[in-house]
């Protein structure tokens, strides 16, 4: 039968009440600040949240939201293309544009329909995508929908993407190459120059996805490209507000005109309604923001490195080098299930990532660190962490 196909799903979903465990979808009745909450009646630390700069509780976006409801409304009821496109929408590609120093910009109403439109988008029947095996579900979608050979390169490999660059001879300038910032599970950075290297060596195009990068890397916040120091060597960029900006959207940035053309081929874009007001403009003034106080990066990566090193310390099995997004792997899904439910018994809220969320067979609980978390709040995350271990949850060797 058609839905047969979900049983797996229900069977685990089962498992998951039998154990009262509320890892997916938990509910969150109240939001005390950008760091901490009540999610299902238990006040907890947030360390999920992605919420890398804090701004989705800073007052001064929020008052941009609340003026911009007043004026605009609650909605825009349309596409772009037939009455949805108002003067703010205008106003934030300029600003995205002039952010990242080009000449084009589109923004879209999620990063998701960001991402996986421009990815269905660019290349098409005849035309090659060489993605990274890790990319986000959003560029699988899209390259799904593209038309195009759709062809992945080992995990932040470029010996490995040389080699299938090779492989297309000719057909290298009908290329375009994927890769992402900083993957969002476990927080490692792409090799862009490398990437890059190669990108003008075979004549392809390269699109960068930097919805966990943009805010966190570069001398102003723009991402891995910039921080590779690689930005003219990047066609693309796509990304979301809903991380770094604290809001809900996504955006699509390049140095070429012909964005401008492409804009009115991406169906995410056109059949769909636009951002709302509030959603604008608290975004408009959380890029402001970032653009004007690199010292909440500053503390971002002061948080990062400090849940980093506690957690390797413990002999936790973390990345190979801090990031915002701090993941703790364990092979035992049993013990994966165990751990976060204590952590979050002991107030602290992370992301169970189980397969194939994870990019292996191991399980994650994946922690992700904002600026607007104090040096107290972090050593009260590690310090729950070493309640798994002396619980006996957890062992160093096993984790």
């Amino acid at each position: 039968m058609l839905l047969d196909k979900f049983k797996e799903m229900a069977a685990f979903q089962a498992e998951l009440r039998d154990r009262k465990l509320k890892a997916f979808g938990a509910v969150t009745e109240e939001l005390l600040s950008a760091t901490e909450g009540v999610v299902e009646g238990r006040r907890v630390i947030l360390a999920g949240t992605n919420n890398y700069l804090g701004l989705s509780a800073d007052p001064r976006c929020i008052e941009a939201a609340r003026e911009a409801t007043s004026r605009w409304g609650t909605g825009t009821t349309g596409s772009r293309l037939a009455n949805g496109s108002f003067s703010e929408h205008q106003a934030l590609e300029a600003e995205l544009a002039a952010f990242f120093g080009v000449g084009h910009a589109i923004t879209f109403s999620t990063g998701y329909a960001a991402t996986m439109g421009t990815c269905a988008t660019l290349a098409g029947p005849g035309d090659v995508i060489l993605l990274d095996a890790d990319s986000h579900s959003s560029i699988y979608s899209g390259v799904k929908l593209s038309g195009a050979e759709v062809i992945r390169y080992r995990h932040s490999d470029p010996a490995d993407l040389a080699k299938r660059l090779r492989r297309l001879g000719d057909r290298a300038a009908n290329t375009l190459i994927v890769a992402e910032g900083i993957y969002s599970m476990l927080g490692d950075i792409a090799p862009l120059q490398e990437i890059a290297d190669l990108k003008r060596q075979y004549g392809a195009m390269l699109l960068v996805d930097e919805a966990h990068s943009l805010g966190v890397l570069g001398e102003r916040g723009r991402g891995a490209a910039e921080a590779a120091g690689v930005e003219d060597a990047v066609d693309f960029i796509v990304g979301t507000f809903s991380k770094s900006l604290g809001g809900i959207g996504g955006y699509c940035v390049s140095q070429h005109a012909e964005l401008e053309d492409v804009r009115y081929c991406i169906r995410a874009y056109i059949f769909t309604a636009s951002p709302t007001p509030s959603v604008v403009a608290s975004t408009r003034r959380a890029l402001q923001i970032l653009r004007d106080e690199p010292e909440l990066r500053e503390q971002l990566w002061d948080n990062a490195r400090r849940l980093y090193d506690g957690l390797k310390a413990l002999g936790l099995a973390v990345g190979p080098a801090p990031s915002p997004v701090v993941a703790v792997e364990f092979e035992d899904r049993e013990a994966a299930m165990a751990a976060w439910q204590q952590l979050f018994d002991n107030g602290v809220y992370v992301n169970l990532v189980v397969p194939p969320a994870s990019p292996s067979t191991n399980y994650l609980l994946r922690n992700s660190m904002s600026a607007a978390h104090t040096a107290e709040q972090v050593d009260r995350i590690i310090g729950a962490y070493r309640d798994l271990i002396d619980a006996g949850l957890v062992t160093p060797s096993a984790a």
